[in-house]
């Protein structure tokens, strides 16, 4: 049974198809989500084979192809594939169809908010492999948009991600055995908090946080990059037939 595969197709099969619509025109930022795309996925494959070998989460062979890439299955490369590009495409279609930046003003107290708890937590949970290194991840991504980058994007990132948790409880509620009589991904409960939801630990809403804010972010710089080329050049352009 190839359950793992099948979340994979249909997570992107929508985004993939809206991504043609000349409006949003996402196929023609896929030079922006490419590589950031790439560049985020070397890094959760190290810390997902690391994670692996040291059993802190595995997968149950019955829902898988049997193929394999470094230790890894093959769904499981697919994942940081498919998601970022679901997530990222319901980040842009978010920007295009709602103008207004809701959470823009509290974005710096929610981001203050979300490192000193996540920090706690981390510190409090030292012995907890998956809570302590995911926790501290993100609460040090989140300093570095705060305090280094100075990122206009936050609140509308916050926006789009409590959107995309909506279909993070059903995508993760599958991979986790909320809607098959097993998990897909199976969890060592040693190291993490042990507090569900539905079937969910607590932990993956803070690895979907990282991934996904890792994901717009590269994608954000490259955009902007790409955006500030193209003026240049059409000001150069007017400046020479004028």
């Amino acid at each position: 049974m190839y359950t793992y595969l099948l979340i994979n197709v249909f997570s992107i099969l929508i985004p993939f198809i809206a991504s043609f619509d000349k409006r949003l025109d996402f196929v023609g930022k896929w030079k922006y989500f490419f590589p950031a795309m790439f560049l985020t996925m070397a890094f959760f494959i190290a810390w997902d084979v690391l994670f692996t070998h040291w059993g802190i989460w595995g997968f149950n062979p019955r829902y898988l192809t049997g193929i394999e890439v470094i230790n890894l299955p093959l769904e499981e490369w697919l994942f940081f594939f498919t998601i970022p590009y679901a997530c990222v495409f319901t980040y842009e279609a978010l920007n295009y169809l709602v103008k207004k930046d809701y959470f823009g003003p509290a974005s710096g107290i929610i981001t203050h908010v979300l490192i000193a708890g996540l920090i706690i937590l981390a510190v409090v949970n030292y012995h907890r492999m998956y809570t302590m290194v995911t926790f501290s991840l993100t609460a040090i991504f989140l300093a570095l948009h705060f305090y280094v980058f100075n990122s206009r994007y936050l609140g509308r990132f916050y926006f789009s991600y409590l959107i995309v948790l909506i279909p993070f409880f059903i995508v993760n509620g599958i991979l986790t055995g909320s809607f098959i009589e097993e998990e897909v991904v199976w969890y060592n409960n040693a190291e993490n908090l042990s507090i569900r939801m539905f079937t969910i630990p607590v932990e993956d809403s803070v690895y979907g946080l990282l991934l996904i804010l890792m994901n717009v972010t590269i994608y954000e710089r490259l955009k902007g990059r790409g955006e500030r080329t193209i003026d240049n050049r059409q000001l150069a352009s007017g400046r020479f037939s004028g």
